[in-house]
């Protein structure tokens, strides 16, 4: 491209416009564009490296989403009033970038390339995350780095029934789908989103319309790519020496071939890892000085042979790698209540992937608070995935969660998403959390399962169970074989990592992965149908025969709820100057509150103890005065006339001179004093002016009379 040369280029996608502009910002960078729809703007960049990264054996690449508070005119919370730590929606979108892309570098390319994308500009009706991922292939098609792309992306909402691409944000409130697709002109390859349980037909249908518009989206890019590309860089792909490879199989492939029969995971990886060791340490001894230069080499041959074997057994010999039929669902345990005093919990298990899950109900106070670009937003329902070392027999220190335990979770949250009530029918805010303890594949489905049984269990009424199963294949040229509940080693190994979670009667959430070009619609439409025919033998055969449906009662360590209405007019009162009075209740009683602008008013309480005595401090505040009802009132001010006296909080009435005592009073001083509790009566209420008239001799005639 020309230098100082601004090109600007866009394209209509339905009805919206996409917006490309390249050589005006970044410029130092190898690769860089501004990808923009309505006032929404991602400056998408690529760098790599020069030289190969040392001591790699897998291609690095790394890419990074952010967004920035100025894009929404927002300054930034906290002391510091700058952006921190990557939001979860921020490291989803890194994710959601990453995925399509990565499978389109070359074999052998071991060169450091980062992909940065940053919101410069948010409107808060088009959202930044597809945009980012077609400025990611942008950046890197006119860019000179290695790349076989170009990469389109849309997202898919149905609205009424009618499919919309790239809906506004406030559209997908209405959509019962939001899924993302992405993909090269030839094939989908990253599938990502949650539906209402969408039929298994109607998903493939609206994933084959989604490429028609990624095709437009890529051949735009094409030509934007050939107006203004760089001439791709002269790079050294890695290739491993042949010599070693061939000296390393003629060691390896028969014991590895016989370790590979070994059913248990660890024991199997122990055995594999023993030959490895074993292998090395041979070649060190013949190589001596020489075994650094070729250690890489000797490594990956392992690696190779090792595939070669596995995706050979599966492919030729019909073989998988613990002996199982291609369709065939490791065995399943379930049990619920596991953790005694969690509202509910439960222990899934299929072969050796195990997630203790528990399920904990809260007030609203209880609910995650989101600090968008769109605005600040509440969660009730959440679901966080815990992937310990130990699940995997491996030692490591343990920091926050990862990208992975971050996706892992996201995906299961979505996947039960269309199932949890309505606040109105349980107005509990639900956290769930999965803690994995055993790990051999498929763990994020694993989470949906033992998900659907703690929330069953701690009484929360889902419309209806959930369960997901992973999906993996093996491609060889043009045959391909579909494995069903893939384990660890054959999504190390295979083609797809396809998960798909859903009810009996559809799908609620998909996630799509690849490792080649992509994947065809005959593919996907087969392993959509083994998938479903998986879920309904885990939700009928397993999880249904565990616990029919939710529980009846709440755990007895679960909080008490009572839902009471006031007068909304009144919630100021309840509330108070600085949350005065609200505040004192709860430090008075421990209990939570929960106010809606509508009066409702809910009550969580350890106990109905706790929960009768937070009733009737509230109705003490907020109760409405009744003409003949006795009242002990504070005097807040004597005057001449009488006194005023504050019946109920906020609430005064006037006791006239008239009314203090049955003599004649010539004073009021002389029979109360500002700031006595009195007892007096309400003898009437204008309706009109809301004034109130009050006797505290014809309260004491009356309380006479009681005694």
């Amino acid at each position: 491209m020309e230098e100082n040369r601004v090109i600007k280029e866009e394209i209509k996608i339905q009805d919206k416009e996409i917006k490309i502009e390249i050589g005006k910002l970044a410029k130092q960078a190898d690769g860089a564009v501004v990808v923009s729809c309505g006032d929404t703007m991602v400056l998408v960049t690529a760098v790599a490296s020069k030289e190969l990264a040392e001591d790699v054996d897998f291609f690095p690449l790394s890419v990074e989403y952010r967004e920035k508070y100025y894009a929404a005119g927002k300054i930034p919370g906290g002391f510091f009033k700058r952006e921190g730590k990557p939001r979860e929606k921020e490291i989803l979108t890194s994710r959601l970038i990453d995925r399509p892309i990565r499978p389109l570098f070359p074999d052998g390319f071991l060169y450091e390339v980062q992909v940065i994308a940053t919101v410069i500009s948010a409107d808060k009706k088009n959202d930044p995350d597809v945009l980012s991922i077609i400025g990611a292939s942008a950046a890197l098609d006119i860019s000179d780095i290695p790349f076989n792309g170009p990469v389109g992306a849309v997202r898919v909402g149905r609205i009424d029934g009618k499919i919309v691409i790239n809906p506004y944000i406030d559209e997908m409130e209405k959509s019962d789908i939001d899924i993302v697709v992405a993909g090269t002109k030839n094939a989908v390859t990253m599938i990502e989103g949650e539906a209402k349980e969408i039929k298994e037909e109607e998903l493939a249908e609206i994933i084959r319309q989604a490429h028609k518009e990624i095709v437009k989206i890529a051949e735009w890019l094409e030509q934007i790519k050939a107006k203004c590309g760089k001439p791709k860089r002269e790079v050294v792909l890695y290739k491993i020496d042949e010599e070693i490879k061939k000296e390393v199989d003629g060691l390896f492939r028969s014991k590895i071939e016989e370790a590979l029969k070994i059913p248990d995971k660890i024991k199997r990886q122990e055995e594999i890892d023993l030959i490895k060791n074993n292998i090395i340490e041979k070649f060190k001894e013949k190589l001596q000085d020489k075994f650094e230069e070729k250690e890489k080499d000797i490594k990956l041959s392992l690696e190779e042979i090792e595939v070669s074997i596995i995706r050979g057994k599966i492919a030729n010999e019909k073989i998988r790698p613990d002996g199982r039929q291609f369709d065939e669902i490791r065995p399943i345990e379930c049990e619920i209540g596991i953790i005694p005093r969690a509202h509910g919990s439960a222990l899934f298990t299929r072969g050796q992937t195990q997630a203790l899950v528990a399920t904990t109900l809260g007030s609203e106070e209880d609910a995650q608070i989101l600090d968008e670009l769109e605005g600040e937003e509440k969660k009730r329902y959440t679901l966080q995935y815990n992937f310990p070392p130990f699940s995997v027999g491996e030692v490591k220190s343990i920091r926050g969660p990862g990208r992975r335990e971050i996706g892992h979770g996201a995906l299961a949250e979505r996947a039960l998403k269309a199932v949890i009530p309505s606040k109105e029918e349980f107005p509990y805010t639900i956290q769930v959390v999965s803690d994995i303890l055993e790990s051999n594949g498929s763990s994020s489905m694993a989470t949906v399962c033992g998900a659907t049984l703690a929330l069953m269990d701690a009484g929360v009424p889902i419309k209806k169970p959930v369960a997901g199963i992973a999906m993996g294949l093996i491609k060889e040229n043009d045959k391909f074989i579909i494995l069903t509940d893939i384990q660890g080693v054959e999504d190390h190994f295979g083609d797809m990592d396809f998960k798909i979670a859903g009810t009996e009667d559809g799908v609620t959430a998909i996630q799509m992965d690849i490792k080649i070009q992509g994947v065809d619609f005959e593919i996907m439409k087969q392993a959509l149908e083994k998938a479903k025919k998986a879920r309904i033998y885990i939700l009928k055969e397993k999880m249904l025969k565990t616990i029919k449906e939710p529980k009846k009662e709440l755990s007895p360590y679960a909080p008490k709820m009572k839902l009471i209405t006031i007068n909304k007019e009144r919630i100021k009162d309840l509330i108070g100057p600085g949350g005065k009075n609200i505040k004192k209740i709860i430090e008075e009683t421990g209990s939570k509150i929960d106010v809606e602008q509508d009066g409702k008013v809910r009550i969580f309480a350890e106990d109905l103890e706790v929960m009768k005595k937070t009733e009737e401090l509230i109705k003490n505040v907020v109760a409405e005065p009744e003409e003949g009802k006795l009242y002990l009132g504070e005097v807040k001010k004597i005057t001449n006339f009488g006194a005023f006296v504050e019946i109920l909080p906020g609430v005064e009435g006037l006791c006239h001179i008239s009314q203090i005592a049955d003599e004649r009073v010539k004073d009021v001083r002389d029979y109360i004093k500002e700031g006595e509790k009195i007892l007096v009566k309400i003898t009437e209420i204008d309706r009109k002016t809301g004034k109130i008239n009050l006797s505290r001799k014809e309260a004491i005639k009356e309380q006479n009379n009681k005694e």
